[in-house]
Formats: C-alpha cells, structure tokens, sequence
C-alpha cells in the first residue's frame, strides 16, 4: 500500500483549519471547542476524500449511477443534529448559541472543500469567517446605525406599593442626562408583564432594547435609582 501524500495533506489542513475556527470559539467560552470543530473538519474531509476515491475506485459500467459526492451531501444534512446540540435556550426565553451551530456547518464545509482540494477556497473562507465573528461586528458597533447596535436586556424590577408602574415605563423609555434634560429614547421596551406581590409592592418583568455601548451596569444603576424601585435583577439576552 503506498501513501497518498496528498490525502495526508488534505486531512492535515483539515485538521489546521478546525483549529482555527475552535481557538475562535474556545476564547469566547462558546459551546464549540477546538476539539469539537478538528473532529467535525477532519471527519468532513476524511468522508469526502472517500467519496471521491469510491467513485475512481468502484465507478463503471457495474455501476453507472454512482455519485463522487453523495456521501458529502449527506454531511451537510447530518451535521444538522451538532448545531441542533449547541442552541440552547435559556429560562428566561433567551435564545443562544446560534452562531456556534453556524460555525459547525461552516466547520463541515470547509472539510467538504479541502477534502475536493479546493484549498485556496477553503483558506480564504476560513479568513473570512473568523473577520465576520470577530472583526466586523465590531465595526459596525462603532460606526453603524443605532438600529444595527442593540441587544436585549431582561429587566425584574420590585416597586414600593405606592409607586407607579406607568411612571417607572415612562422613566425607563426616556433616559435623562444629569441636567435633566430628555435624550432619545435609548430603550424600547419589547415585553412586559406585571404581577402582584405581597404587601401592595408589584413585580415588573419586562425585555428592554438598548444600545450595544451602554454596559449592562449603567442600566441596573439608572434604573435602581428610579423613585419606589426597591430591587432591580438585570441580565443580558
């Protein structure tokens, strides 16, 4: 048996390139892990490179309907249950993991693509998905329109019996500077429920969206300092 080169060059990129998209992931603590996305990209490439020497191998007039990429067709459509895995969803309704499960797609992907030894196009894809995770939302945080830099933020707030919830959506949708005069409104409120606690105090839950340059700190100050508030619980979606 004589050693392809080229198929151990083919897994070895693979191999490389997994670990380029896992170190991404692995430094923002994200579900997907260096080892997770190198056995996603060398398994993808390995699967493909099969195919392909399936069909040099097997194809002819025995079998003339066989396919060089049908087994690489059918990862893309079986590494659904990965992503599937790295979406979780949270108790307070919050959704994440969403862009791991894009990155294991995209990990699969490029093994597809050094397995058919498109190596330029896997390199430059690679370059590119770590500048759209990492780079690019960072541009558009700082020079984007306002729309395109906003999160979600869940706000559970106590207020004194006599305090007004009315007042409190009105405070919170209107954000004054320290002269007292009213800026734009900073936050939109996009869920709210109210409960009644004991003693006449209420309990406000509500989903706000502000800015991506305002720390969530800023937040639980402004609003803690509202009139009747007693406690306030904040925490990013």
């Amino acid at each position: 048996m004589v050693l392809d080169w080229e198929m151990v060059f083919k897994l070895c990129t693979a191999l490389l390139f997994g670990l380029f998209i896992g170190i991404d992931r692995q430094l923002k603590q994200k579900p997907l892990g260096i080892k997770t996305c190198m056995v996603i990209c060398i398994s993808s490439c390995l699967v493909t490179i099969v195919s392909i020497e399936a069909f040099q191998k097997f194809a002819g007039p025995d079998h003339p309907n066989m396919d060089p990429m049908r087994l690489a067709a059918q990862i893309v459509s079986g590494i659904g249950f990965l992503g599937a895995g790295a979406i979780l969803r949270r108790s307070n309704e919050g959704i994440s993991g969403l862009t791991s499960a894009a990155m294991i797609w995209a990990a699969s992907g490029i093994g597809i693509a050094i397995g058919t030894g498109f190596y330029v196009e896997a390199t430059l894809a690679v370059i590119l998905l770590i500048l759209s995770v990492n780079f690019v939302p960072y541009l558009i945080k700082w020079f984007g329109p306002y729309k395109l830099n906003q999160r979600d933020v869940s706000l559970k707030i106590v207020m004194e019996d006599h305090g007004n919830v009315t007042d409190l959506i009105r405070t919170i949708e209107c954000k004054e500077d320290q002269g007292g005069e009213t800026k734009h409104i900073q936050h939109r409120i996009r869920r709210l429920r109210i409960k009644d606690l004991d003693e006449g105090r209420h309990r406000v839950d509500m989903v706000i969206t502000a800015s991506e340059k305002e720390y969530t700190t800023e937040i639980y100050h402004f609003v803690r300092n509202i009139d009747h508030v007693i406690s306030v619980e904040v925490e990013n979606l």
